[in-house]
């Protein structure tokens, strides 16, 4: 297999760079150990994993006769050990001469330098998109720029060297040095659209070299002209026939040494999981979730009531308002069957739905295991948590958007164990909804490290279970401002 394959050649110490082709994942455990190898060896990974798509996945699995993976827990099993994912055979290649020159940035903050304006707009252009910040330069470091260009150049990032390129060849060789110096300066881009008579191009790959090999700073150069991408190239120069590709390049270089260095959780030992007897496939939601409170983890107040009596105790106890909600192994999903009640503000009719919803129940002819009365909780956001065997990768969380929407809108990202917070929250960043984590049009920052913890704790117990746990739903967890914290609501189990 392809495990087999890459567990061999990250022990071969004159592999400096391994690139993967993936149809399946037939043996996960392998390829986890390979990538945990190549870290320590700081030899980067690179993954194409084909069948992203249901018709990819059937082509595939008739191909090679394995087991189509899910791709959002392909993606989440790549990530999480370092592996870089992309998208096509193109791509797949692309930044080889990048990763061969040794980068590991520390930071993905950019300096675009051209002979062009409108390159130097392009650069700024894709860098947004590739979200490659500008660096933005220090006051004496533009000072000592404008000292060696013209007056009419550009000294902010992207910098403008203009035309002045052809009466003085050693501009590139003057300012690269001042900008290195820069501690706002992780990654260099050089975009030379043209060149021809009058432009000494060897004196400026030997000026870029030189500069690659005293600082160590990633450089990459766009050179459009096959003759002038040759002189670069012999020089050493890491060189792209596009902006497009270096930049690209330069952002995958940054991204991939950061899931190279970024720590491995290490979760504590498993603890037994009891669950109830019986031979049901699900747990009823008060049997869920006192399964989830059991184990640490923040459930909203509820009771589970057999009688109209028991109803209006609980209702008192609670205070309005309150949710009912019939409670049964046979009915995972109450609310296709009109079984939840909310915003009950009353003990008469708190009792009053208890017993229609009982009545429901005996009328479906579904097992009645009781009626839950919940309190209301109030937040700023609905997310949903869940966790699942994968037939190949084994316990998966999924983390995203919650509410009666989950499957519609279906913005959820996976996890996979062990993670921490760090992990979680990065995940949690890559959802649609992430540009209101911090709160907008006045409000509150949410508590997604909250959020974060639960997905840990629910992680947790489903590779504590041990397999006795096929799947785990809640939906919703109500989240709070920062320091409110956030509230399981449902749960299925």
């Amino acid at each position: 297999t392809v495990s087999d394959i890459a567990w061999a050649a990250v022990h071969d110490p004159d592999v400096r760079l391994l690139l993967v082709y993936l149809e399946s994942i037939a043996n996960p455990e392998l390829l986890a150990r390979a990538a945990a190898v190549a870290r320590e060896r700081d030899l980067p990974i690179v993954a194409l994993k084909a069948g992203r798509s249901a018709s990819g996945q059937r082509a595939a699995s008739s191909h090679t006769g394995a087991l189509a993976n899910e791709d959002r827990v392909v993606d989440a099993f790549l990530r999480h050990h370092g592996i870089y994912r992309v998208r096509d055979q193109n791509l797949l290649a692309r930044a080889a001469d990048a990763y061969l020159q040794g980068w590991r940035p520390e930071g993905r903050r950019l300096v675009a330098i051209s002979n062009s304006g409108a390159s130097c707009v392009m650069a700024a252009d894709e860098s947004e998109s590739l979200g490659l910040p500008l660096a933005q330069l220090a006051p004496e470091t533009r000072a000592a720029v404008a000292a060696r260009l013209p007056g009419f150049a550009s000294t902010a990032n992207p910098i403008d060297i203009t035309a002045a390129l052809l009466s003085n060849s050693r501009l590139f060789g003057d300012v690269l040095p001042i900008l290195a110096g820069d501690p706002a300066a992780d990654l260099f881009f050089i975009d030379i659209p043209v060149s021809g008579a009058g432009y000494d191009v060897d004196a400026f790959a030997r000026d870029t070299a030189a500069f690659a090999a005293k600082t160590g700073k990633p450089v990459a150069v766009a050179a459009w002209q096959p003759e002038i991408a040759r002189v670069f190239r012999e020089a050493g120069v890491a060189v792209f026939d596009h902006g497009v590709d270096a930049l690209g390049a330069l952002a995958q270089v940054a991204d991939h040494a950061a899931m190279m260095r970024a720590p491995r959780a290490d979760w504590p030992a498993p603890v037994p999981v009891a669950l109830p007897a019986g031979d049901s496939r699900f747990l009823d939601e008060a049997a869920s979730l006192a399964l989830l409170a059991a184990r640490g983890l923040p459930v909203v107040e509820h009771r589970l009531c057999r009688t109209p009596a028991e109803a209006r105790a609980a209702f008192e106890a609670i205070g309005a308002p309150v949710a009912i909600k019939a409670c049964s192994v046979d009915v995972p999903h109450k609310s296709e069957h009109g079984l939840v009640a909310l915003g009950i503000r009353d003990a008469d009719t708190a009792e009053a739905v208890f017993t229609e919803q009982w009545e429901k129940l005996g009328t479906m002819g579904a097992r009645r295991d009781g009626v839950l009365v919940a309190a209301m909780r109030r937040g700023l956001h609905e997310f949903m948590v869940g966790a699942k065997i994968d037939p190949v990768f084994g316990p998966v969380v999924l983390v995203g958007d919650g509410g009666r929407y989950v499957e519609a809108l279906g913005d959820v990202a996976v996890l996979v164990p062990p993670f921490d917070v760090d992990e979680a929250l990065a995940t949690l960043g890559r959802l649609r909804i992430a540009p209101l984590y911090a709160g907008v049009r006045g409000e509150p920052a949410w508590d997604m490290r909250a959020l974060a913890e639960i997905a840990i704790g629910i992680g947790r117990l489903v590779r504590d279970a041990d397999g006795l746990i096929a799947s785990l739903d809640v939906n919703p967890v109500i989240v709070g401002a920062v320091g409110e914290g956030a509230v399981i609501v449902d749960a299925l189990v």
